[in-house]
């Protein structure tokens, strides 16, 4: 646990539970990973066995959020099987998007956003009952230009009591604006008017522009993690980056690891995300090092890469 204005210790590679809580996700090839089963059972089953070899590994940042299907009950369940465990490993969990899929890949809505104190106080006691206990870290799920929960003081109050309490407060961002976001909720924070001491945002060699935000956010003491590091399997072997899967032979590791390696280089990533369905996958995020050599430049224009993301299709 850490207390307020604490940046949890944690470092290196976290494993997020994103891909693993329900059967649909928006990533490459996702669903070719679950033909051996995909119910409620079959999911808990993998999802504790993936958190095992995590254990074993040396994993120690995991990642949930309300949205994730039942990620947070999985976690939950395996956290209570291990009671030795909770106190060595930072749970990192997220509010403000509700599971709508009802255990569909093909549902039409996956998940509904809203960033209401109605919301928040809801699924904050949604996650204590899942988890058993309060995450260390608690976000704002994907927090954009026109979310109104940094406009909303009675919002933000209720944030201040949590942290106040012990946990880490924050948000995770996404889209184009990640970087004004970020900035502007670090000036609301500087000013203290907003209780953030962490961030979850998006960062890879595809989609690097929140890289100088993260940076000045790092700088002022909060705690980074960097999510979506192979791009929704875009940089992995299964993606469609022709040049970056060459950079990765020719330095004779995985495209996986390429990238994940890319992310450890950079100064401001406390932890970077492991988004996984399989322990096989899991090995080979592993096999990752901060890698600062040189790699061709893949990088897109943000609004590019982000409509790219929105034409996945959740499989």
């Amino acid at each position: 646990m850490t207390t307020q204005g604490e940046r949890p210790a944690v470092r290196g590679i976290g494993l997020g539970l994103a891909a693993l809580g329900r059967p649909g996700y928006l990533a490459l090839g996702h669903g070719d990973d679950f033909r051996d089963g995909a119910t409620v059972d079959d999911l808990r089953v993998r999802t504790h066995t993936v958190l095992d070899a995590a254990w074993t590994a040396g994993m120690r940042y995991l990642d949930v959020a309300r949205s994730y299907g039942l990620a947070e009950r999985f976690l939950g369940e395996w956290l209570a099987a291990h009671p030795g465990r909770r106190d060595a490993v930072t749970v990192g969990s997220k509010w403000g998007y509700t599971y709508t899929a009802d255990w569909r890949v093909d549902a039409e809505v996956h998940e509904v956003k809203d960033h209401s104190a109605a919301t928040f106080e809801r699924q904050w006691h949604e996650t204590l009952e899942a988890l058993g206990g309060p995450p260390d870290v608690y976000l704002v799920h994907s927090l954009t230009r026109d979310s109104p929960a940094l406009d909303d003081a009675g919002l933000l109050d209720r944030l201040a009591a949590l942290a106040a309490g012990g946990v880490t407060v924050g948000f995770s961002a996404s889209g184009p604006d990640q970087g004004a976001v970020i900035d502007r909720a670090l000036a609301l924070t500087a000013a203290g008017r907003a209780p953030f001491r962490a961030v979850q945002a998006t960062w890879n060699v595809l989609e690097p522009s929140a890289g100088p935000a993260l940076a000045r956010v790092h700088d002022a003491g909060w705690f980074v993690v960097v999510k979506e590091a192979v791009a929704n399997g875009r940089l992995t072997a299964r993606g469609d980056v022709a040049a970056f899967r060459g950079a990765a032979d020719a330095a004779g590791v995985a495209p996986d690891a390429l990238a994940l390696g890319a992310v450890l280089a950079q100064p401001f990533a406390d932890v970077v995300l492991s988004g996984l369905s399989t322990v096989g996958q899991l090995h080979s995020n592993l096999t990752a090092r901060a890698y600062s050599g040189e790699l061709p430049d893949v990088a897109e224009e943000p609004a590019a890469y982000w409509a790219a993301r929105s034409s996945l299709t959740w499989t």
